[in-house]
Formats: structure tokens, sequence, C-alpha cells
């Protein structure tokens, strides 16, 4: 073996964002997008520089993110923009490519299917020895927890395409639940909300904005966002408006989708066995991914479900933080996917 040129990274391969980590360091966390010549295939663009152009192309160039619902949507586009955030990580550093060992975080509720996918796509892109982790499963293990215990807990990761739900326990997944419910449909209710609300049309990257600034999962905050004021066209007459938006307002039009997680955490506990279920009441509920970051979220499924809900320190790095633990254990820890 020439051990001096393998090289290792972990990959939290997400709809919204990519995170790779290169010797326990955060060395690439960018937008999952990816610019490509609408002629040649050729990429262009990748990561944030590819985000900039998303809604603002002309016909030679197609910006696409490549996953949707957690699920690679467009192959070749994934495979393009793993390898250019992959180049992005050992820019300068050598001429030939080492052999890659990867570990990659996955939805737990992938089928065959779509980890063969991942697995190709990641061996298209350099790696020669590729683990596929679930995601449920890295994000405790990002958490801190020690997912190899006789110990029930609960993640509840809310990332842009899937929200996943998973009972742990004995460095396995007891029980989970993987619904196509996350930040992107968070984005499109608020879309549709403002088109149909206030006569105005936003873009996706705006609605985004709008949930980044004054998303809430509550009307009643104890420290409440300033309003949000947005630019765009009237719907009908295209003239431009100015409109404050207010973080009650988003929380009545998340309504109805953060009540489908909530309900699906319902579920999941309705099928967790009572041994497991007792220590989930003790330890709480963990909520990591994007969606945590909802203001107020976590309150809201605690008063609801009267176990307390922890958002984790760094909701959107956890899951990229167990993946490079994962790496470093790949012997200790079983239940990593060949």
């Amino acid at each position: 073996m020439l051990g001096t040129c393998t090289n290792e990274l972990a990959i939290d391969l997400g709809t919204a964002n990519t995170i790779i980590i290169s010797d326990g360091e955060i060395a690439v966390n960018e937008p999952s997008v990816v610019a490509l010549d609408t002629h040649s295939e050729k990429m262009i663009a990748v990561g944030e520089e590819a985000k900039r152009m998303y809604e603002k192309t002309n016909n030679k160039i197609r910006v696409i993110r490549p996953l949707r619902d957690g699920v690679i949507a467009d192959f070749n586009a994934c495979e393009q923009m793993m390898r250019g955030l992959i180049k992005k990580v050992h820019s300068g550093k050598r001429l030939f490519s080492p052999s890659l060992r990867m570990v990659i975080g996955v939805p737990s509720g992938s089928t065959e299917v779509e980890l063969r996918a991942v697995r190709d796509s990641a061996e298209h892109a350099g790696g020669r020895d590729v683990f596929l982790l679930y995601e449920p499963m890295a994000a405790a293990i990002g958490i801190g927890i020690d997912v190899n215990a006789p110990e029930g807990n609960m993640i509840v990761d809310i990332g842009g395409g899937t929200t996943e739900i998973a009972v742990i326990s004995l460095g396995g997944i007891v029980s989970n639940n993987s619904i196509k419910m996350a930040g992107d449909d968070f984005t499109s209710d608020i879309q549709e909300y403002m088109s149909r609300q206030h006569n105005v049309r936003v873009s996706e990257r705006m609605a985004e904005r709008i949930k980044i600034n004054v998303g809430a999962a509550l009307t009643d905050l104890p420290n409440p966002p300033k309003d949000y004021l947005i630019h765009g066209p009237n719907r009908i007459t295209t003239m431009p408006m100015e409109v404050p938006v207010c973080y009650q307002e988003i929380a009545h039009c998340l309504e109805t989708s953060i009540a489908k997680i909530e309900q699906a955490v319902v579920n999941a506990l309705a099928n967790t066995p009572p041994e497991l279920y007792a220590d989930i009441v003790k330890n709480g509920i963990y909520l990591t991914g994007g969606g945590a970051l909802l203001r107020g979220l976590d309150k809201r499924l605690s008063d609801k479900i009267n176990i307390p809900f922890h958002v984790a320190e760094d909701p959107l790095l956890c899951v990229a933080k167990g993946t490079g633990i994962a790496l470093k254990n790949v012997e200790n820890f079983t239940f990593l996917m060949r």
C-alpha cells in the first residue's frame, strides 16, 4: 500500500449544501449547485459561484441542483459537481490524483438504486474505497452521542430535501421514517404564499432569504426577528413592489408543512419499542439540519409531543462532522455500508 497518497474525504452530499471534510477540517462548504455549458455539458462553475448564477442564466448556461428530495435527480450533473468540489479540496496540493477513501452521508430512506447512484457518482469522481453512512446515524455521531451504546436516541434531521427521523441504539437504526418534506418545501410554501397573499412574485432564492431572515414555527416568539423588506414585481401589473414580511406570516404559511413533520415524529415514536421510548423521553430528541434553525421549532415540537427537543449545536454541520468521525473509525463502525 502506498500510504503516502491515500487521501480521505468525508462528504455530506446534501440537497441544499455539500460539505467535505479533509484531515478533520471542513475543507468545502458550498451549495449543491453546478453550472454546465448547455452544448458541451462541461462544467462552468460549481458551489457558491454557480449559486450566484441560479435563476439568472441565459440559454447557453444551465444551472442545476443535481439533488432533489435527497436523491440524485441528474446523474451527470451530480458527478461533475462532486468532481468540482473535490478539486477545491486539493487545489494546488498535488499533480496526480490520489486514491480516495470516502465516507458519504445518504438519506436513511434511500432505495438500493439510489444508494448505487451515490456510490457510482463517488467512484466516477475519484473515490476508490467508498463507504455510505445513513444521515441520522452520521448526525448522531456528529452530536457526540455514543451510537454503539445500548440506549435509545432519536434524531430528527430536517435537511433541504428530506426530513429523517430515526431511533438509534446499539449501532443500528431501530425505526426510521424519512419524509420528503423539508427546507425546500418551506421555501416553496413561502413563494406560493407571497404570490397569493401579497401578489408579489419572488424567486426561489428570495424565498430562501425570507426563510432565513424571518422564518418561524411559532406565531409568538420571545425575541422576534425584525420584518424583512422584499422587492419584486407585482404578479398582475408587473410594477415594482416593496413588501415588509413579518415572522408571524411565515409561521402561518409554514403551518401545514411543519404539521407534517410533527406527525412523522409521532409516527416514528409509535413504532419505537417501549424500552427505547423510555430512553428517548429521558434524553430528549435532537434536532439537526438546516430546518432546526427555524425559530421556535424546538419549543413547538416540545409542547406538542411532551418530550424535550434540543437543537444540536451547529445543526448544519452535524452530519458532516459525523461522517468525518466515521472516516477515522471505519474499523470500529460496523454499520458503514460498502
